[in-house]
């Protein structure tokens, strides 16, 4: 046991990482029965990752990430309700039911997506930091995008000008090890991907991102730079999804003992052995938070199925429209 950490912290920790775990394992059930459709990327084995950064910093803080984005959702405050709703395609949904599952976003939790092009969160996210900094806010924008995007030359331009322009941004590789389901030893010869940070002179840490614990540290001391003024950092918590990249995936490229291992390491699983070894909760309190993750499953997925889908007249709204563009019929 970290004893930097409270009773309060560590059943936070395991509350909320259960709920995106839940949520999950009720979503790849759904989708299997067609209630979700289209593409769909479970965040299990994931979720030390988005608990360990909420510990880390303040609710006006800002949050972008990439398709796989349940669990931080979750994690930032959007509700269970309208996840699902999302997922259903529902009018209450976080995104009126027009963004499915890659695209949840939420601009009263400072939750700016969800984002289903390869790293294009990395320039977007950079961006909100800078329009923090132009406001003359100290909030900090955490930037999550996965090992695969680590190549896409938008993360070498935008790591370049966060540095010039000291932006207060933290850069988070969810280091998962298999991209869409290529591994990171067959597409670079960097493995070390916190280590693209040196090029740039930016602070760069790989973490173990199965414990919420060193999650935590790590990012704080990156968001202390990052509202001092000092500029980004680059962390790389090495992490591991459970599932295929997608619900279509089938993850043949690893092995069975491969996945058993990571299993071992369950961060949920870690986090309730904490609590029982320190007596941090006793069994009923443990049973009542596994009871309220339960409910709140169970609730959101009546409201779900109970939610009207949007209405034709939903097409054209929130979008840029030019209003005399020819090519639309009435």
């Amino acid at each position: 046991m970290d004893n930097t950490f409270s009773k309060e912290i560590y059943c936070y920790w395991y509350e909320i990482m259960l709920l995106q775990r839940r949520f999950e394992e009720k979503t790849g059930q759904l989708y299997g029965m067609q209630k979700i459709r289209g593409f769909c990327h479970l965040y299990i084995g994931q979720e030390a990752v988005s608990a360990g950064c909420m510990t880390a910093i303040r609710e006006d803080d800002n949050m972008i990430t990439a398709y796989r984005d349940h669990g931080l959702a979750l994690a930032k405050g959007i509700s269970a309700r309208e996840c699902m709703a999302e997922l259903y395609g529902k009018v209450t949904g976080c995104t009126k039911g027009k963004g499915g599952s890659m695209h949840f976003f939420s601009k009263e939790k400072k939750f700016f997506g969800g984002h289903g092009i390869v790293g294009g969160q990395i320039g977007l996210g950079a961006g909100i930091a800078f329009a923090e900094k132009y406001k003359g806010s100290d909030a900090v924008t955490l930037c999550f995008f996965g090992d695969g995007a680590a190549r896409q030359g938008m993360l070498h331009e935008t790591f370049n000008m966060a540095m010039t322009w000291k932006l207060p941004v933290v850069f988070i590789c969810e280091n998962n090890f298999y991209a869409m389901g290529t591994s990171v030893e067959r597409t670079s010869n960097v493995l070390d991907i916190y280590k693209l940070a040196d090029a740039y002179d930016m602070p760069g840490d790989s973490v173990d991102g199965m414990k919420p614990e060193n999650v935590h540290h790590s990012v704080v001391r990156a968001v202390n730079r990052a509202r001092s003024g000092d500029g980004p950092t680059l962390l790389e918590i090495k992490t591991y999804r459970y599932k295929g990249h997608s619900m279509s995936d089938p993850a043949k490229y690893r092995t069975k003992e491969e996945l058993d291992e990571y299993k071992e390491k369950d961060p949920i699983e870690n986090v309730l052995r904490t609590i029982r070894e320190h007596n941090l909760a006793t069994d009923e309190e443990i049973e009542a938070m596994n009871e309220k993750v339960k409910n709140t499953v169970d609730d959101c997925v009546e409201f779900a199925e109970n939610s009207p889908l949007p209405d034709i007249s939903e097409v054209y709204k929130d979008i840029y429209l030019q209003e005399d563009y020819p090519y639309i019929m009435d």
